[in-house]
């Protein structure tokens, strides 16, 4: 018996032990937030006051471009003479980027364009804002309005382009536009280049406008493409609208299954024929979720940064997830917009096979798409697949493949971030901010050798259901949403000519 009491008494002990590790850890907890202790120099100098007339003009300029249907088809095929009627009308709208003497404007591989803007203070490291002109492939069917009319219906601009990308690419230029048009000049020389190929991977646009820049020798201080944005209940248990800054961003597999047989009548079938085969492999490809990587890569920066503004007994759970991260893997595994950001996700895109009704194939052909986590590597990740098809008539090869993207520093000194993280506040002073994992693909994997630091973020709002919009129907934007785009990259350029951070607390974020 009296063991017995041994043992619960320190059981107990040991449980009030934990509960006040917990307590205390939860009451304590630093999630970054007060970052400055002095103020920002030299901040903005030029505040944003469109008056009605610069409003009208920079939507109506902003509808004009999603009307250019600058469509990246594949590889081999775009639409060329978009892309050059494109390069036309930005020289038109922008007359004063364009004569400016502090801007020198090329075109890099006929369709892309690279300006470089020289700032008064050579002894500050540049920086480059990244955005792109091509769109993906869409059509009338299913539209609320022609995806190509930039129509304006109840306070929204509808077409393809108006979330990806134009709206930072028109956001960026009219910004550099308004500014120079009031006669300020930077103090720190930046970089705008715009990509005419980033939806098929941008290896003929940014990826030469990143090797010219080498060639130059250029080092950059930091790079702001496009990529993650202000997120409204999205984040179950965060009532305030969300600004994540994505710091690192997913590898890339396109993976060949093929299976080949002997072709034959159908008329006298074998047990299984090559579709069936193929088939199988993968149903067991989807039904088999790749390990979670939670807490290995940029997702744990969200829940540091964010832990605290859970409730009750949610704060308790993200302030120690050295106890609680399977349990948070498991939520977030549930619905797959979070589900992406803690494991590489695998999607069946394609499937070919069959050559007439009453004729067995003699191959089939399936291409499966991973998006690649962080903590993982392409070649760990075929392993996996290898292993879980285990069928040794499954063929398995690479058609194209890249490595994740080291994440970026998020640290309190880390410029580039604290100066978006502060722009943000500036035009969006109730949102969080907080570093994440960019799920998806974009130019700036190109730019890698001028810069460590490499964030992806657009200065917009989303919610739930406008998720299904991006490549999907009615993508849209807010007529406000928009003039918001503009007056950020307005902010964003005077905070970037900054000589350095102001003093800040430099405090731990270990969970």
């Amino acid at each position: 018996m009296n063991q017995v009491v041994r043992a619960v008494y320190w059981g107990a002990l040991a449980m009030t032990c934990l509960v006040a590790v917990l307590l205390v850890r939860t009451y304590t907890f630093d999630d970054g937030s007060h970052l400055f202790a002095g103020s920002w120099e030299p901040g903005v100098q030029i505040d944003v006051s469109f008056s009605d007339q610069e409003r009208r003009v920079l939507l109506e300029e902003f509808k004009d471009a999603i009307r250019i249907p600058t469509v990246s088809f594949s590889q081999t095929k775009a639409n060329t003479t978009a892309l050059q009627e494109f390069g036309d009308y930005i020289r038109k709208v922008f007359p004063a980027v364009h004569s400016s003497h502090l801007v020198h404007y090329e075109v890099i591989e006929k369709y892309s364009h690279l300006f470089t803007i020289s700032g008064s203070n050579r002894a500050l490291q540049p920086y480059m804002l990244l955005a792109h002109l091509d769109v993906v492939p869409a059509t009338d069917e299913d539209w609320d309005v022609p995806p190509f009319s930039g129509e304006e219906v109840n306070g929204f601009i509808y077409g393809r382009g108006t979330v990806d990308d134009k709206h930072c690419l028109m956001g960026i230029l009219q910004a550099l536009e308004y500014l120079l048009q009031r006669g300020y000049e930077p103090r720190r020389s930046f970089y705008i280049g715009i990509g005419h190929d980033e939806e098929i991977q941008g290896l003929v646009g940014a990826k030469n406008i990143a090797s010219t820049l080498q060639a130059r020798g250029v080092s950059l201080s930091f790079l702001l493409d496009e990529g993650m944005m202000i997120f409204e209940d999205v984040i179950s248990g965060i009532k305030k609208p969300t600004a994540l800054i994505g710091t690192s961003e997913k590898g890339y597999i396109a993976l060949a299954l093929s299976v080949k047989t002997k072709p034959g009548h159908s008329s006298f079938p074998p047990p299984v024929t090559c579709i069936g085969i193929l088939a199988e492999a993968v149903s067991r490809l989807e039904r088999t979720p790749l390990p979670s990587m939670f807490g290995r890569g940029a997702e744990l920066g969200t829940f540091e940064h964010l832990a605290t503004q859970f409730s009750f007994p949610l704060n308790v759970v993200m302030t120690n997830l050295w106890l609680f991260s399977s349990l948070v893997s498991r939520i977030l595994e549930r619905k797959p917009a979070t589900n992406a950001l803690i494991r590489t996700t695998t999607a069946l895109t394609m499937f070919e096979s069959g050559i007439k009704t009453n004729v067995l194939p003699p191959s089939a052909k399936a291409i499966v798409n991973l998006r690649v986590h962080p903590a993982q590597t392409v070649k760990e990740v075929l392993h996996l697949v290898q292993s879980i098809v285990a069928d040794e008539r499954v063929k398995v090869e690479i058609e194209d493949a890249y490595n994740p993207i080291p994440s970026s520093s998020y640290s309190t000194d880390a410029f580039g971030f604290q100066t978006v993280k502060k722009t943000i506040k500036d035009i969006f002073p109730d949102v969080l901010v907080a570093p994440g994992l960019f799920i998806g693909a974009s130019d700036s994997k190109h730019f890698q050798n001028l810069t460590k630091d490499i964030y992806r973020f657009a200065p917009v709002l989303f919610k739930p259901e406008d998720l299904s919009r991006f490549h999907g129907l009615n993508e849209r934007i807010s007529i406000t949403g928009y003039e918001d785009v503009v007056k950020f990259y307005i902010h964003l350029i005077q905070n970037a000519d900054a000589d350095k951070l102001p003093g800040l607390h430099k405090q731990s974020h270990e969970l």
